[in-house]
């Protein structure tokens, strides 16, 4: 079973920076070959989509509300994915989960336990 550990989450004031880590492990094939993402969920919400970045890794994808602050990139010799957030807002406070699939497949299939980011005003 594909295991993903995420990291570097904390407590940080309006306009920091932070960089969430995710490693995975217990591959059943490479790293490469799996689409990752970067998904959050706020107390009382639904988990919504943060960021995503295809197997070949030249192709991301970002939701509105984080484009142009957060980068997500990917180290296949470390099986590890990087969230760098800039220019934090109060409204990116949510736990942030890791996600993985196989790139065929449609949905993702593996999911981290998360590590809780919370922005302060």
């Amino acid at each position: 079973q594909v295991q993903l550990v995420e990291s570097g989450g904390g407590l940080v004031q309006a306009g920091d920076s932070l960089t969430l880590s995710c490693a995975a492990s217990r591959l059943t094939f490479t790293f490469s070959v799996y689409d990752m993402g970067w998904f959050r969920q706020a107390p009382g919400k639904d988990r919504e989509f943060v960021a995503a970045i295809r197997w070949t890794g030249d192709n991301t994808d970002y939701a509105n509300s984080v484009q142009g602050r957060f980068t997500i990139s990917r180290d296949n010799a470390k099986n590890q994915v990087l969230l760098q957030m800039n220019s934090l807002k109060p409204e990116d406070t949510a736990a942030y989960y890791c996600a993985a699939k196989i790139h065929f497949r449609s949905e993702y299939e593996y999911w981290g336990q998360g590590t809780q980011v919370t922005v302060s005003s």
